[in-house]
């Protein structure tokens, strides 16, 4: 009854957090960018993979459990048009209190030339956008159901417009160790814009997905699927010109049933893990909103897949993933993971 309770009332808060959002009337979309190689290779969401992989505690507070203790993540992203990006963390648990995270991630916009209404030159400046992670996480009732925050601070510098928010993260996991299932919710960048680039206060991207992991007792493949943006039904959109108005990624005539079904799929993202052993995995995704929107018709290649792998060598865990965005190129992600405990061994 108590669990029922617990669960209840977050997804009570959940569903109050905010009036959806469509795309360009937010600020802070960098926060919705995928740090880790497992999580991109997968897809690009993933909010109910129970693992002891420190990287997952982004896309959902809930998963920060007492075995990454004292685990420590690199992140570095090879983004488009010569962006790139990254995120760094550190779990450590305090006994009998929970386990606590903290992280920072940034982007890296580049230098840009600065130039007046005639054109000329008046020198460079940079953009970037900063925010830290601090993340708590415990068990409740026993270790089946897990309940995180992650409260978010945000610098964001444009030239000589600069932005101060603040955003958070309330998440549920519930794993059933019997069955090899987990059950993930998360209700991501709640919050304000305490200080505008200009006069005017934006939003926060705020979303909220769902999703479930599911393992296979005697086959080394566990399977995930996340269902993106619970607050919206609708995640088509339409660009207008002079002449018509044209829904991206769709064809001229659908009926009915084909409206219906395109956008229940534009929610879903599915990824799939081959474990091989224990120190080496291969991973695949497919991200069917993503190549509705990105790719070219006549040609649409492999946009909206996803790939990667990873494996151990001694105290290290790598792990590379490739996500296909558009045909003029995709992205490469690099983590780095370790755990600081293995580098000493505790006295008899």
């Amino acid at each position: 009854m108590t669990r029922a309770i617990i669960i209840g009332g977050l997804l009570m808060l959940l569903s109050l957090s905010g009036l959806a959002q469509k795309g360009g009337e937010s600020t802070y979309s960098f926060l919705g960018l995928t740090n880790s190689a497992k999580v991109a290779a997968l897809g690009g969401e993933v909010v109910s993979l129970m693992d002891d992989d420190i990287n997952l505690v982004y896309h959902n507070p809930a998963l920060l459990t007492s075995g990454m203790h004292n685990h420590l993540n690199i992140n570095y992203i090879n983004y488009l048009a010569g962006i790139n990006y990254g995120y760094t963390s550190y779990a450590f648990t305090v006994e009998d209190v929970g386990t606590f995270a903290t992280g920072i991630q940034y982007v890296n916009y580049g230098i840009f030339d600065r130039t007046d209404e005639l054109g000329v030159s008046q020198g460079t400046f940079r953009a970037s956008e900063y925010a830290m992670n601090l993340v708590y996480s415990r068990p409740f009732l026993d270790t089946s159901l897990f309940v995180g925050v992650n409260l978010k601070p945000i610098f964001s510098s444009f030239e000589q417009y600069n932005s101060f928010g603040i955003a958070a993260d309330v998440g549920i996991a519930y794993h059933m160790e019997k069955s090899l299932t987990t059950l993930g919710l998360v209700a991501r960048n709640m919050g304000a814009q305490i200080t505008s680039y200009t006069t005017q206060r934006e939003k926060l991207p705020f979303e909220v997905h769902a999703g479930i992991t599911q393992g296979l007792a005697h086959a080394p493949f566990r399977f995930n699927v996340t269902y993106q943006h619970l607050e919206r039904w609708d995640l088509t959109y339409t660009l207008e010109n002079s002449v018509e108005t044209i829904t991206v990624g769709e064809e001229a005539e659908k009926s009915q049933f084909d409206i219906f079904g395109d956008k229940l799929m534009r929610h879903m993202v599915f990824g799939m893990e081959f474990l091989i052993g224990k120190n080496f995995h291969l991973d695949l995704g497919y991200n069917y909103k993503r190549r509705k929107e990105m790719k070219v018709n006549v040609h649409p290649g492999l946009v909206g897949f996803s790939a990667g792998f990873g494996f151990r060598i001694s105290r290290f865990h790598m792990a590379f993933g490739y996500s296909a965005y558009h045909l003029a190129g995709g992205t490469s992600h690099f983590s780095l993971t370790t755990n600081f405990s293995s580098f000493y061994r505790k006295s008899p």
